[in-house]
């Protein structure tokens, strides 16, 4: 079974995760791991931390000579700035963030420790654990990217059904990771002006996992379906407050025949078909279960909680009106949310992988997983 989990403070010595249940044998692409670290710190409207820190990922345990050893990794991302020691208390929650809520839960009037543990800086954990699963998962087909859809009111038009190679080229050009080269230039704009007002800007994104096997999650229970354990994960994610899966809220405005999806024989090479689909608007999810479709999931982003120009807040400890307290902060970061949205559905998705086919080593794995195929190419044609 798949466990992941992170430790360590915004400022703190450094940001690490623990991943249990990665199968031995799998060689571990270092470089890889640190590229998709540096892609969570792009993006036009990032804060000026990330021209400070440079993510770089050192593995502590888990892997001899370069292969896991299905031990559990340890992963280690370094903070440059690492100045908790001299950070002054937060005494002025900010409007948005965790500050508030955090001081009731804790009884304190010092936000501080609420604030450095609930910051996006512990995404980088994921990414990292993320890009070891990717890895893994990469051997059998599957890749997972994520576009974003819209910053502020500036919506993008591209088929998240389109070529995947198309549509990661087409990201890579933009500046806001928006595979629609008009609405990037426009979303730039917005970002401007948003920071010149001294205001934020949130926005949607859309992750797309092509190549997975049917039959992954479950209908048994309700906490095994794989929609909800996806939908969690997203919606961890900070200043994430809304998931979609395919259609989502659109399909509660449409009549059924224009949201499901029909079941089609499909001819394919050769003589023989196959069952598939005339469309995905379900978004390769049935019942809590992968249908053999692209797995298209939508997250909305709030704008970043600090403003450059406070909103009204107290002072905890004399129990006074006050500004809001003001940290270093970004104007927009939905195309880094795109990249942690990249690695909650990897973690969420490669759970139920693990679980499907199992295995203590690559060789079972595979073994496993080639079993299911040919039991699904004889019964059904695909």
């Amino acid at each position: 079974m798949l466990r992941f989990a992170s430790a360590g403070e915004s400022h703190g010595p450094a940001v690490v995760a623990l991943l249990e249940g990665i199968p031995a044998g799998l060689e571990i692409d270092v470089a890889a791991v640190d590229a998709e670290l540096a892609r969570r710190q792009e993006g036009f409207g990032r804060s000026g931390r990330m021209q400070l820190e440079r993510d770089r990922v050192e593995i502590g345990a888990g892997v001899m000579r370069g292969r896991t050893t299905g031990a559990p990794l340890l992963l280690r991302i370094a903070n440059r700035d690492a100045s908790l020691a001299t950070k002054p208390p937060l005494h002025r929650p900010r409007p948005g963030h965790a500050d508030l809520a955090g001081a009731y839960k804790w009884l304190t009037d010092d936000a501080r420790p609420v604030l450095e543990r609930a910051s996006a800086r512990e995404t980088c954990a994921r990414v990292a654990a993320a890009a070891v699963v990717r890895q893994l998962l990469a051997r059998s087909g599957v890749e997972v990217r994520a576009f974003v859809e819209s910053i502020g009111d500036v919506a993008s038009r591209f088929d998240a059904e389109s070529p995947l190679s198309a549509l990661v080229r087409a990201r890579a050009r933009s500046a806001v990771a928006c595979p629609d080269e008009a609405a990037s230039k426009r979303m730039v704009e917005a970002i401007r002006a948003a920071g010149r007002a001294g205001d934020t800007l949130g926005g949607t994104f859309v992750v797309v996992a092509a190549g997975l096997p049917p039959g992954l999650g479950s209908c048994a229970q309700w906490d095994e379906r794989l929609d909800g354990r996806i939908a969690q994960a997203v919606m961890s994610i900070p200043a994430v407050k809304g998931v979609e899966i395919g259609l989502g809220f659109e399909a509660a405005a449409r009549p059924g025949s224009r949201v499901h999806d029909d079941v089609r024989w499909l001819r394919r090479t050769g003589r023989h078909g196959g069952i598939g689909r005339g469309s995905n608007r379900a978004g390769g999810l049935e019942g809590g279960i992968t249908n053999g479709e692209r797995l298209v999931v939508r997250a909305a982003m709030k704008p970043i909680s600090t403003l450059r120009k406070p909103l009204r807040s107290v002072d905890l400890r004399r129990k006074t009106a006050a500004e809001a307290a003001f940290e270093r902060s970004d104007v927009c970061a939905v195309a880094a949310a795109s990249v942690v949205g990249e690695a909650m559905v990897l973690l969420a998705v490669g759970r139920e992988y693990l679980a499907k086919f199992g295995g203590d080593s690559l060789r079972e794995l595979d073994a496993h997983r080639r079993a299911f195929e040919r039991s699904l190419r004889s019964r059904f044609g695909r």
